[in-house]
């Protein structure tokens, strides 16, 4: 039986598509903590989220990187997928490079959760020994094993949990 956040719950039960952006500045990766969601006591990934009805996926991530960092960014190529199952949650996730356009890096929010209710904890740019400091629970499966930020950009594009 899996501890899932009743926050989180919202997700469960369907697959959903995601976008994250891969964001790297002056040798620091663009992070968004959330609150526990599975087992963890709280989870660091690329920001992003769900692609919306009509939207492409470019759209959904300059929007999801607005709304959770504050940032403008320009979206770059992509970089890989990555399949989450851990029942009840199940997404697919796409993963493209991202460059800063304008704006300063703010702790966002979640619009589609209640303001008592947000996942996300704080926005902040970690160095490579930073993210390694991280227990690996609390941490994306692609941040997981990284040598150097720059193994971000050449991960196999396909992962499966």
């Amino acid at each position: 039986m899996t501890d899932l956040n009743p926050n989180a719950a919202a997700y469960a039960g369907k697959v959903r598509v995601r976008v994250c952006g891969v964001c790297l500045q002056e040798n620091k990766l663009l992070l968004v903590q959330h609150d526990h969601t599975l087992n963890n006591n709280a989870f660091w990934a690329p920001p992003g989220g769900g692609v919306a009805f009509g939207e492409t996926m470019q759209q959904a991530l300059a929007r999801e990187m607005q709304e959770e960092t504050g940032l403008e960014v320009k979206v770059g190529r992509f970089l890989f997928v990555n399949e989450f199952v851990q029942p009840p949650l199940h997404a697919v996730e796409f993963f493209f490079e991202v460059s800063c356009s304008n704006g300063q890096a703010t702790t966002g929010t979640d619009p589609e959760a209640a303001p008592n209710q947000q996942l996300i904890k704080q926005v902040q740019w970690l160095t490579i020994k930073e993210l390694q400091a991280i227990p690996t629970a609390d941490k994306h499966r692609a941040l997981q094993h990284l040598f150097s930020l720059d193994d971000l950009m050449g991960l196999p594009h396909h992962f499966m949990r």
